[in-house]
């Protein structure tokens, strides 16, 4: 997930900018699509979004359903793959042979699932490392191909998508038998009760994601992206990047609208709001690329970069650390086996919550910045996929 940051000496800084600016607003979209998952008192609305209460409500239902649910996701997910193209480039300009290189992609994505249990398990979390480490096991070999492998095995695995995902909505929102998802947790639930129960499904959680959500084809985006280094070298593919950021939000934009019309001016049967969703998701996709490629605008045109820009930054470079502090924040303020304001607020007020828990986040990712500290996660990792102790600067792969 990490990206070194080149100091500013060298000429490089801009460069990664993008990325680490990228990582670290993704934070905030993954914190505003995760908080609403814990507001159990309120009536199921439209798919993971509750029933509005009031017009503050409404506004960030529609914003959550245009612009955050299912694009945050994928966003990670293109970032996680231009990562991976990333670290096995570094691997390979240190010496270390291709298959050296893979395995290391190996060992750091069955570590990333290991984070993912502990975050789900033991913090109860909202977790995503899990699905996106399987990732790194599957799409690994494809580090040394050819673009053009890379490229038609994308426009494989995204017709198969294209074809199973509105079909697999379908018929689950029609056993489901409303527009909108019953919640995940209730008041009775406790610590225990919400440990033995990721305990028993952690090794389930990860299928039903890659069923019903197209993680791969943002990966190999991700990786395509890298192999051109857009966010790496933005300033080279400006033009590049604005098609890309044009066409996939309006791509985005479009596959959300039906869903914010359910329930109001359109009722649909069932199956027909789950392939809406299905919709909602594969367009998802688009969001996802655009967003990267956005911020591979903003990171080229940044000359030098303001104090908000380079905390935004720290964050980003500290995207793990954070993700699992933040997710972990959430369980504490909202899940009713902790403070349990998910049983008293509404839509709007979560999404508040959400980012200060993020603002808390930047805050504190500043700080570590200015100490020249890493995030412990990003250490623990480095440690374990490198099986050393060698120190080196916030940031580093």
């Amino acid at each position: 997930m990490k990206v070194t940051l080149h100091s500013q000496k060298d000429g490089k800084a801009k460069r990664a900018l993008s990325l680490d600016l990228a990582r670290g607003a993704m934070l905030l979209l993954i914190a505003l699509a995760h908080a609403p998952l814990y507001l159990y008192t309120s009536e199921p609305g439209i798919m993971q979004r509750v029933e509005a209460v009031n017009s503050f409500d409404q506004i960030v239902n529609l914003i959550g359903l245009f612009l955050i649910d299912n694009r945050a996701r994928a966003m990670f997910a293109v970032l996680l793959g231009y990562g991976f193209v990333l670290a096995y480039e570094s691997q390979l300009s240190r010496g270390k042979t291709e298959k050296a290189a893979i395995k290391t992609i190996r060992r750091r994505s069955w570590y990333l699932i290991l984070f993912g249990v502990f975050l789900a398990v033991i913090i109860g979390g909202q977790d995503i490392l899990m699905a996106y480490g399987i990732a790194g096991l599957i799409v690994c070999g494809l580090l040394k191909r050819k673009i053009k492998t890379l490229i038609r095995t994308f426009v494989f695995i995204t017709l198969f998508y294209a074809a199973t995902v509105p079909i697999a909505w379908g018929f689950n929102m029609q056993e489901i038998g409303g527009y909108g998802f019953p919640p995940e947790v209730s008041a009775t639930d406790t610590y225990l009760d919400t440990a033995f129960a990721a305990l028993l499904s952690f090794p389930i959680t990860p299928l039903l994601i890659y069923i019903m959500f197209p993680i791969l084809p943002s990966v190999l985006l991700g990786m395509w992206m890298a192999k051109y280094r857009l966010l790496t070298e933005p300033e080279q593919r400006l033009k590049t990047l604005y098609v890309m950021t044009f066409t996939g939000l309006s791509v985005s934009l479009a596959g959300a609208l039906p869903l914010s019309l359910l329930g109001t001016v359109w009722h649909p049967g069932f199956f027909t709001a789950g392939v809406m969703n299905g919709l909602h998701i594969l367009t998802g996709i688009a969001g996802g690329l655009a967003y990267a490629a956005l911020f591979g605008i903003i990171g080229a045109k940044v000359v030098v970069p303001g104090r908000f820009t380079l905390s935004l930054s720290a964050l980003g470079k500290r995207s793990l650390t954070f993700y699992i502090w933040n997710e972990a924040m959430l369980v504490l303020l909202l899940s009713p086996a902790a403070l349990d304001l998910g049983g008293k607020v509404s839509n709007g007020m979560v999404a508040v919550i959400a980012v200060l828990v993020w603002l808390f986040s930047l805050l504190l990712a500043t700080v570590l910045e200015k100490q020249h500290l890493n995030g412990p996660m990003e250490v623990l990792l480095r440690k374990l996929v490198y099986k050393n102790k060698q120190k080196k600067p916030p940031g580093g792969s």
